[in-house]
């Protein structure tokens, strides 16, 4: 059994401290009209499915260049560690300053988890069919992942050059540094 102790009157203002009880089979709170179990801690433990369990952001400006259609790593990489093997992770990427110069080719973007590849979200960025050179800004997508681990786990972008005869750009800007790109990883509870 456990004990309630109670300070403050009936005005509400006051503080109520629930002790633990005397043995650890019972551990669950009833309220008026509702029930449901107390988190006790600070594990992720216990929420519902559809949760958020943990964020993870990171950026780059650093320009990007590539004139091969052999992919090759953007630099721009984020790692989480998931609480449970049954979580999702759900990836934001946006590239910012992409674009082409010369020559009839095209930017080409995809998502990977640790080395497999998850999605190719960009394989037409900047075509003109022509040599004209085109800046269009940025390249997103969002990606829900089942990574099926609780080991450390990092997911970058990698980008080619369509026609292997030209150069695409990522994070490229007009005047001043580079244009920052981002890569956000939600868990999501399972």
């Amino acid at each position: 059994m456990s004990l309630i102790a109670m300070q403050g009157g009936a005005t509400g203002t006051g503080t109520v401290t629930l002790l633990a009880p005397v043995t650890n089979t019972n551990r669950t709170l009833t309220l008026p009209d509702a029930t449901g179990t107390v988190l006790t801690n600070a594990t992720t433990t216990g929420f519902p499915a559809g949760s958020v369990l943990q964020v993870v952001n990171a950026s780059y400006s650093t320009l990007s260049s590539r004139s091969s259609s052999t992919y090759a790593d953007t630099g721009l990489t984020a790692s989480i560690t998931p609480t449970s093997a049954s979580s999702k992770i759900l990836v934001f990427v946006n590239h910012a300053g992409c674009g082409k110069e010369t020559n009839n080719t095209n930017l080409l973007l995809k998502l990977l988890r640790n080395s497999t590849d998850l999605i190719e979200f960009e394989k037409i960025g900047g075509f003109t069919s022509s040599t004209a050179a085109n800046y269009f800004g940025s390249c997103s997508t969002c990606y829900l992942d089942s990574p099926s681990t609780t080991s450390a786990t990092a997911y970058k972008t990698q980008f080619a050059s369509g026609g292997n005869n030209a150069i695409v750009y990522l994070q490229s800007a007009l005047s001043g540094g580079g244009s920052v790109s981002t890569i956000t990883l939600m868990e999501i509870a399972a």
